[in-house]
């Protein structure tokens, strides 16, 4: 099971969550892969597994968004892949050290599902803890969210893009500067 807060030098895995996994939870995961090179055999050694869902399953088995795609096709990550999947608890939270939201609303609700299985002992405590704004690594405030662009145009998907690739390096700086203070 994942641990609170340290991982004791062990690499780590993360999964971020947005509500239907098509549009902001699968750009940050895609791009999350492309600057630890996960999918490469120089993968960042500080990292396990990456990985992406949502709080609700109304896309289920569906593909991201095609403006997702374009937006990381025009930023050069051309070999991304994706199925869209709801969050599985207790699953997902006993497999990944960091559970990143996209916004506040996924944040709560997020937590709550953690504290319903610890509650019916499905979960240890740590669980909530391990639920965090995607916006707390590399934001300009920890609470900063990557609003949903699905309704409107491929402008909130480049600025999706932007905070993405922003918070995944703040996400990397992190769990770096983690490693570096356990040793």
């Amino acid at each position: 099971m994942a641990s609170e807060s340290t991982t004791h030098g062990k690499p780590v895995s993360v999964l971020f969550v947005c509500l239907g996994n098509i549009c902001r939870s699968p750009m940050a995961e895609g791009v999350f892969r492309h600057i630890t090179d996960f999918d490469t055999s120089s993968q960042h050694a500080r990292i396990a597994a990456i990985d992406s869902c949502g709080t609700a399953a109304y896309h289920t088995g569906d593909r991201p968004d095609s403006r997702t795609m374009s937006e990381l096709r025009k930023n050069g990550l051309t070999n991304y892949k994706h199925s869209a999947r709801a969050v599985q608890v207790p699953e997902d939270f006993q497999n990944f050290e960091y559970i990143l939201a996209m916004d506040e609303s996924n944040y709560q609700n997020l937590r709550e599902m953690a504290r319903r299985a610890v509650k019916s002992g499905k979960l240890d405590a740590s669980a909530v803890e391990r639920v965090r704004m995607f916006g707390e690594f590399g934001g300009k405030s920890k609470k900063e969210e990557i609003d949903d662009p699905y309704y409107g145009g491929q402008d909130g998907f480049a600025t999706a893009y932007e905070q993405a690739l922003r918070f995944g390096k703040g996400l990397l700086k992190h769990i770096e500067e983690e490693a570096e203070a356990e040793k």
